[in-house]
């Protein structure tokens, strides 16, 4: 269709998509967050404070790259050097779904589930269109964003059995839900190319779990059970950094240009602090009415512990609005965790992840193809629940722009990740996960408006 016709039906060329997929993209996400719930089954969130919620719904598709991310209309809350970047206001909120298939000893269990991955507000703290009114040039640069995600989940119900010799099968239940989360607060500054920046982070959440030991033949016997409602607190802060350097730029053409993003961000380690309710009883469902013994009852324990420190390092290559290709490694010190409450041994952790995005045209006017965000990656890791616990998946994704009243551009950010949790003796599991998110875009923030 020619830009004629196209025009003189008083639309814009390839913005037809643009009220369909922001409001399919609020109602899916409003809808994942009501139904959003932990798996019910992911054996391995009975370990440490759970399993780590991924939150770069955003960089999710190129690999979940996050230190040297940096996108003047995308909030990158991990990397508080980020902030500064931005050129809009920002509003990220995102949601996912997850099938899993665990598989022990030659069966099968499958899992639905799905959860928030993020709220997040960024902005810029001067407006950019006062300066060019003004026709300034800075060189300082001031961001600010909050956050409020998950953390860790858990949920598991795992059943084992085990023989006395002539005694009796014992049957174990582990059962466990809740999770973490944090609360985040970020600013950055930015001079000229080089950016840093602090995130205040407020941990939270309540682990609830239940241990439960039964005799399955013998007669009269007692069942042992272990409640333990553990509460958690702890404040965080973590530092970034990032240096854009440029490789080459067309004279001609500001946005022509060609840099090359260093980043780096980490979190030292913190204390933690616990209050539990911890309760033993012995049960007897045979009699009537049953008989309850209860051996231990404790509603005011206080313990503490420790957070492990983490880095992340990456190196992102650009070439103006069309491509990013980007590479990263993250390091946990997890063998340092300590928990009085819960004692575990877990193992130091690392994640190296590559990815890139390309979009055919950026500007283009009449093909709304050719400005979607087309993004592929992988990455590959040790988990710090198991010392032979590795974690490796495929990504894919999109980023499928919005023009909103006053053109600014929103996008819709789809996510897809296939990959396996494996170790040699353990359950194994595969996943499919997919992240549907959106992000809202506003330049009328710390706007000076004129009136001559």
């Amino acid at each position: 269709m020619s830009r004629e016709k196209v025009l003189s039906k008083g639309g814009n060329p390839g913005m037809k998509p643009n009220r369909c997929l922001l409001t399919m993209a609020l109602s899916i996400v409003m809808v994942a967050t009501a139904l959003a719930q932990p798996k019910d089954n992911a054996p391995y969130s009975r370990i440490g404070l759970g399993e780590t919620v991924n939150h770069s719904l955003s960089t999710m598709g190129y690999g979940g790259l996050t230190a040297a991310f940096v996108d003047p209309l995308h909030v990158n809350y991990l990397n508080p050097a980020s902030f500064s970047w931005l050129s809009a206001t920002a509003f990220e909120a995102g949601s996912y779904f997850d099938r899993s298939k665990l598989e022990f000893d030659g069966q099968t269990t499958k899992v639905l589930s799905g959860n928030l991955t993020h709220l997040a507000l960024a902005f810029p703290m001067r407006n950019p269109l006062n300066d060019v009114l003004e026709k300034k040039e800075r060189k300082w640069f001031w961001g600010m964003g909050v956050a409020l995600i998950p953390n860790t989940l858990v949920g598991y119900d795992v059943r084992t059995e085990s023989v006395l010799p002539e005694i009796d099968t014992v049957l174990n239940v582990f059962q466990g839900t809740g999770g973490t989360n944090k609360l985040v607060w970020g600013n950055s500054w930015r001079y000229k190319n080089f950016s840093f920046g602090v995130n205040l982070m407020y941990l939270f959440g309540k682990i609830e779990s239940e241990r439960r030991v039964q005799f399955n033949s013998l007669e009269a016997s007692y069942d042992d059970v272990f409640y333990d409602n553990i509460a958690i607190r702890a404040f965080q802060w973590s530092l970034g950094a990032q240096y854009r350097h440029t490789l080459s730029q067309n004279p001609d053409n500001a946005k022509d240009v060609q840099t090359l993003v260093i980043g780096f961000y980490g979190t030292p380690s913190a204390g933690f602090t616990t209050k539990n309710e911890i309760l033993r009883l012995r049960e007897n469902f045979t009699y009537s009415p049953p008989q309850t013994d209860t051996l231990l009852a404790d509603d005011e324990l206080k313990q503490k512990g420790t957070l492990p420190a983490e880095f992340t390092l990456g190196v992102m290559y650009e070439d103006a609005q069309k491509l990013k290709v980007g590479v990263e490694y993250s390091f946990g010190q997890w063998s340092k965790y300590e928990n009085e409450v819960k004692p575990e041994n877990l193992y130091d952790s690392y994640r190296v992840a590559v990815g890139a995005q390309y979009s055919p045209n950026p500007s283009s006017y009449n093909n709304y193809w050719q400005r979607v965000r087309y993004r592929a990656g992988f990455y590959f890791g040790q988990d710090p629940r198991l010392e032979d616990l590795k974690r490796s998946a495929l990504t894919l994704g999109l980023g499928l722009p919005v023009i909103l009243p006053r053109q600014q551009t929103s996008f819709v950010n789809i996510g897809v990740e296939i990959g396996r949790l494996n170790t040699d003796n353990g359950i194994k599991e595969n996943f499919v996960k997919i992240a549907l998110g959106f992000t809202l875009n506003d330049t009328s923030w710390f706007f000076k408006r004129k009136f001559g």
